[in-house]
């Protein structure tokens, strides 16, 4: 129930600005009303679909919580465990997307900050870094990734072998990071703190769609499987489709149409062409720097229609997501799911320094590698 709360909070705003600026855009830019769902990319939303609701599976079923508390209790250095932290929440994010392995990394964190005495604060910003840094190895990491795999037409391996150099990347820089901000004393945990039940119906079921649905999108047939998907577990267990957020589908189709028609404004595609152009780095710098404005997933797919480069466009809105809390919506999800004292500030701290460096990383591999 929290996790809608604070999801709904930000999407209720995200989708009342949408809404309210369509209508100007149709008057500025005006358009048939026929053409208007051709710029929705309906096999990113029939993605999306089947993977929010595989996710919410896995999630429900206990298994994702009692991974992190086997994990989190055998481990007694602060600094070791702020390392297991990063890890694991870049390797889950990878798999379950990036906002998902918050909802399960975060609350477990502040279990454990009440079990045993730890720096919660910077515990959290990192766990937020590190799930922009291991979403960008998958394509179904977050939703920016995702977008651009399916309007790239490339396959599955060939997306994420693409990411996996500055993932990699950007995964071993905040793993540097952490003798800086953890020190190396000992903690102790009290062993009862979780003792979550897993339900191994719906946990097996869940591990068997994942690998079938992300081989029937590489293979074309999003629509078909999300439907499928959705079909199974309405059956199986309804509750699970109760606690999707389905409104995040809406927010996305509105975000495309709106987005479309600014791409299509002559004057916006001169400036980010022109932008392209002059900027050093290109299109990487572009989308990591409109990602600290209006954060990376519009960003991507604004710019997705004016570039032919996806792969600098992945990587920028990827370096994006660090910066400014805006740059990512997994951000503001980590920061609102806590509500600690100094944690925005502490964030930024942390986050601002993590983005240059990110950049002059990403810019480096792009050279080296000859993007």
């Amino acid at each position: 129930m929290f996790r809608h709360l604070i999801s709904r909070l930000s999407e209720d705003l995200l989708l009342l600005i949408l809404l309210l600026a369509v209508v100007p855009l149709l008057w500025w830019n005006p358009v048939e009303w026929t053409a208007i769902p051709e710029l929705v990319h309906w096999h990113t939303i029939a993605a999306l679909a089947g993977l929010m609701v595989i996710s919410r599976g896995l999630e429900v079923s206990g298994s994702l919580a009692a991974a992190g508390a086997w994990l989190l209790l055998r481990l007694h250095s602060e600094r070791r465990l702020a390392l297991a932290l990063i890890l694991f929440s870049a390797l889950l994010s990878a798999i379950v997307t990036n906002d998902v392995a918050l909802f399960i990394v975060v609350p477990l964190t502040l279990g454990l900050w009440v079990a045993a005495d730890l720096p919660l604060v910077r515990l959290i910003v990192f766990e937020a870094l590190a799930v922009n840094a291991g979403s960008t190895l998958s394509p179904v990491g977050n939703p920016q990734n995702l977008y651009l795999w399916q309007a790239s037409g490339v396959g599955f391996m060939e997306f994420m072998l693409a990411m996996l150099p500055l993932g990699l990347a950007l995964v071993f820089l905040l793993v540097l990071m952490v003798p800086l901000a953890f020190s190396s004393a000992r903690i102790t945990v009290n062993q009862t703190a979780w003792q979550p039940p897993i339900q191994r119906g719906m946990l097996l079921v869940s591990l068997m769609l994942y690998p079938l649905f992300l081989f029937m999108l590489d293979w074309g047939q999003g629509l078909l499987a999300a439907v499928g998907v959705v079909l199974l577990y309405l059956f199986c267990w309804p509750r699970i489709l109760r606690g999707v957020d389905w409104q995040l589908l809406l927010v996305f189709c509105l975000m495309f149409v709106v987005l479309g028609l600014l791409a299509q404004m002559p004057v916006l595609a001169e400036l980010t062409r022109a932008a392209e152009g002059r900027l050093p780095g290109g299109m990487l710098t572009v989308g990591a720097l409109l990602s600290q404005g209006i954060s990376n997933v519009p960003a991507a797919i604004f710019l997705q229609g004016l570039t032919d480069d996806w792969q600098l466009l992945a990587w920028g809105v990827s370096v994006g997501g660090f910066g400014l809390a805006i740059g990512s919506m997994a951000n503001i999800i980590a920061l609102r799911l806590a509500r600690e004292p100094g944690l925005w500030r502490s964030f930024h701290a942390w986050s601002l320094p993590t983005l240059l460096l990110a950049w002059v990383l990403a810019w480096a591999l792009a050279a080296l590698l000859g993007y």
